[in-house]
């Protein structure tokens, strides 16, 4: 794949990159159709389909999470990505003579609160997994979506800090006709379980109806009270955290207001779901 990639920026191409854990959706593939028209009909879309189980805590679904590389493949095809990486274990993380693989990249800043809040080890393994695909890729831009909002800020902020010369981009999330983000995790969901996980979105719609009412300004911690209450009564619904911050420092703020974002993580029976949106 490097030497790949290599050839390609020797040839004058520009390089589009879309990192995945693959079971591709249609949010996925709104990132490989921006990158395409990001590097236009001359450049290269690479997508990389990898389940990297450094990003994933003890109890968490590493073993489980969906996978189906012919179906994804396919995918590929069908939307003009130009090459598939699809690493094994053995070869991201390997053990050589000596020790094993014992590099990591760590962000201390952004991936504080939040997702690293509530999931110690994550924003380690995926930063970690992250600029090791952008060395072995070498990307000149690369496109992520807007419902991990966290890991955007801090692939953002490594690439400033490491001087990494790939422009990231952004895409607004995908959803479902009623409301619910799009997500690989989401085929874990059925029947009474998948119309209860619209209470995401939903909140979403009730926090942004307080602050317009609101006349602009209000506490806080009122707001995620009333969030976690409204989406707790659904029966199979439990609120990891309700959090309203800062879009450029994410830490917490004291008073709501338009530009103010909003990130839920919820459990729905037993699968976790993220979502965040501005409240404008």
């Amino acid at each position: 794949m490097q030497c790949l990639a290599m050839r390609w920026r020797r040839a004058g191409l520009r390089v589009g990159f879309v990192p995945t854990m693959g079971y591709l959706h249609d949010g996925h593939l709104s990132l490989v159709r921006r990158a395409r028209r990001a590097v236009g009909r001359q450049g290269k879309v690479a997508l990389s389909i990898y389940v990297n189980p450094t990003q994933f805590g003890p109890k968490e679904d590493f073993t489980k999470y969906p996978r189906n590389l012919p179906r994804d493949l396919a995918l590929c095809r069908r939307v003009g990505v130009d090459v598939v990486f699809a690493p094994s274990h053995a070869g991201m993380y390997p053990h050589a003579p000596g020790g094993g693989f014992s590099t990591h990249v760590v962000e201390e800043s952004l991936s504080r609160s939040l997702e690293g809040a509530s999931r110690p080890t994550h924003f380690r393994g995926v930063i970690t997994v992250v600029a090791k695909l952008f060395n072995i890729v070498q990307p000149d831009l690369a496109v992520f979506g807007a419902k991990d909002f966290q890991q955007a800020a801090v692939i953002r902020r490594m690439v400033r800090d490491l001087n990494f010369p790939v422009k990231v981009i952004v895409v607004p999330t995908v959803r479902e006709a009623d409301g619910l983000a799009l997500s690989s995790r989401n085929q874990y969901l059925t029947g009474d379980l998948r119309r209860q996980a619209a209470v995401l979105s939903q909140a979403i719609g009730r926090g942004r109806q307080a602050v317009s009412s609101g006349g602009g300004r209000l506490p806080a911690a009122g707001l995620k009270r009333d969030l976690k209450a409204f989406i707790e009564r659904q029966p199979d619904a439990r609120v990891d955290y309700v959090e309203v911050f800062d879009p450029e420092t994410l830490r917490p703020v004291r008073a709501v207001q338009r530009g103010t974002h909003l990130a839920l993580a919820v459990f729905v029976g037993t699968t976790r779901l993220i979502d965040n949106a501005p409240l404008d």
